[in-house]
Parts: structure tokens; C-alpha cells; sequence
């Protein structure tokens, strides 16, 4: 047998959906946005200091995914960082999700700025 097989749904042996990673990504958020390693993702955008859309190579079934995030801004093990995922650079504006992507924005909540970050690791679940 040859080729790929494509589907969209795991199903338990009870008939229930078993959901899985859709996407996952790991990328260096600083200077030139680059991808290390990734599953399901064709590119990072960059839309400014510590704002980026994560673009998958394939199309979700519906925009109702969760994503979450690990990010570390510049590697010191003291820093405290956060991602608010669906959101603008403004902290304050939603952004929908599509079933092509996401957009998510990192920063340091001692002062709430956008910020680049070193390390972006993200996961999409549906």
C-alpha cells in the first residue's frame, strides 16, 4: 500500500470524537520570525513587536479549536511572560480564529507591552 490516508476525526472504540494536537509549532518570535520545527504550520506572520498569526498548512474543520501557548521572551529563567491567544496587539480587541489560523500576542505583565519573545511554543487542539 501506498500513498497518504487523510481523515479528520479519531473515534473511540464508545463512538466519541478523540481529539487531538491539529497544529503545534515551535518558532523564534525576534528579529526574523522563524519557524524551528512544526506540524500543520506553513508560516508565522509577524504584525509587529510581540504580535504574530500562526498560518496552518491545512484548514481546520470549523474555527472552534483551542490553542495554548509556552513562550519565554529572552531565555532567563526569572522572566514571567504571557500570551493572550485571539488577540490584537491592543490586549483589547478580539480576533477571531479562522480555520486557516490564529493571531496571538506575547508580553511582559509587568508592564503590558508587546514584546518579541525567543521562544513560541504553541499547540491547537480540536
Amino acid at each position: 500500500m501506498s500513498g497518504n490516508i487523510n481523515f479528520n476525526g479519531w473515534i473511540n472504540d464508545d463512538g466519541t470524537e478523540n481529539y487531538k494536537c491539529r497544529a503545534w509549532v515551535n518558532f523564534n518570535g525576534t528579529g526574523t520570525v522563524a519557524i524551528r520545527a512544526a506540524g500543520n504550520v506553513s508560516s508565522i506572520t509577524d504584525n509587529g513587536n510581540g504580535d504574530y498569526t500562526v498560518n496552518f498548512s491545512s484548514s481546520l474543520p470549523d474555527a472552534n479549536y483551542s490553542a495554548i501557548a509556552d513562550i519565554n521572551g529572552n531565555g532567563s529563567l526569572n522572566a514571567s511572560w504571557m500570551a493572550h491567544a485571539m488577540f490584537s496587539s491592543a490586549h483589547s480587541t478580539t480576533v477571531a480564529p479562522t480555520t486557516a489560523g490564529f493571531r496571538f500576542c506575547t508580553f511582559h505583565p509587568g508592564n503590558l507591552v508587546n514584546q518579541d519573545t525567543t521562544f513560541n511554543l504553541v499547540a491547537v487542539f480540536r
